[in-house]
């Protein structure tokens, strides 16, 4: 279900210089925001949560995710390379399978590695707040490759679509109305890290078993139907 080729590639075309300079722009922020918080505010727990909860899992988390997500495939669709890679004899779900781990993998280094950083500058992880929010980056990194991945196989304007996503509907609506943070990743990510974050600093409206399906459920529906539309992607360049 893993093959290395495609793997190398993926990882060439996620890691390219300008792409990879995109890709750390946001957790240099991130740790930018950290540094200037701990020295103006000192150790605060609060405040801490605040910095992760608002700006590393509401924004930069996603916005990481639809970069390798989309960026794992989209580029190769829309240049027609992906029909040289499926003119090879490598089964189409491994394709995907591959390329969701690549993504899953760069999201993961990229947002998971610079919260767990910031958060002990910030208050040395202070109640567990610094691993609860790694936590639920990983595991939102996950869904948010599964998801974008699928999107950059759909759409030729995956990253746009990604983009408004993670911006208007993760970012906004996920935090000010009730009823969209139960359709949220960000959501369902804070009910893992709720249960191992002490006190109430880290919170979410789902519960922790509605939370783990729906991860899972996502995952395995947006990779299914990313390899349906590989195939279909097959067929076309065949013909």
């Amino acid at each position: 279900m893993y093959d290395p080729t495609v793997a190398r590639l993926t990882y060439r075309a996620l890691l390219g210089r300008r792409r990879a300079l995109i890709l750390g722009a946001l957790p240099l922020l991130l740790l930018v925001i950290a540094v200037a918080v701990r020295a103006l505010a000192g150790a605060d727990d609060q405040t801490s949560a605040d910095v992760l909860g608002g700006f590393a899992l509401a924004t930069m988390v996603p916005i990481i995710g639809v970069i390798a997500g989309t960026g794992a495939i989209g580029p190769e669709i829309d240049d027609g390379s992906v029909v040289y890679l499926l003119s090879k004899p490598i089964k189409r779900p491994t394709i995907i399978f591959t390329k969701l781990i690549v993504a899953i993998a760069v999201t993961m280094v990229f947002s998971a590695v610079p919260t767990l950083l910031a958060g002990l500058i910030l208050n040395g992880n202070g109640q567990q707040v610094a691993v609860a929010y790694t936590i639920a980056a990983l595991v939102a990194s996950i869904a948010y490759a599964a998801l974008f991945l699928l999107l950059g196989t759909v759409s030729r304007h995956a990253v746009v679509f990604g983009l408004v996503y993670a911006l208007v509907w993760e970012a906004l609506f996920g935090s000010l109305v009730p009823g969209a943070r139960t359709l949220s990743v960000q959501q369902w990510s804070l009910a893992v890290a709720q249960k191992v974050a002490d006190g109430n600093l880290v919170t979410s409206d789902v519960g922790l078993p509605t939370a783990t399906v729906l991860l899972a459920a996502v995952t395995v529906l947006a990779t299914w139907y990313a390899g349906q539309k590989l195939r279909s992607l097959t067929l076309a360049g065949e013909e």
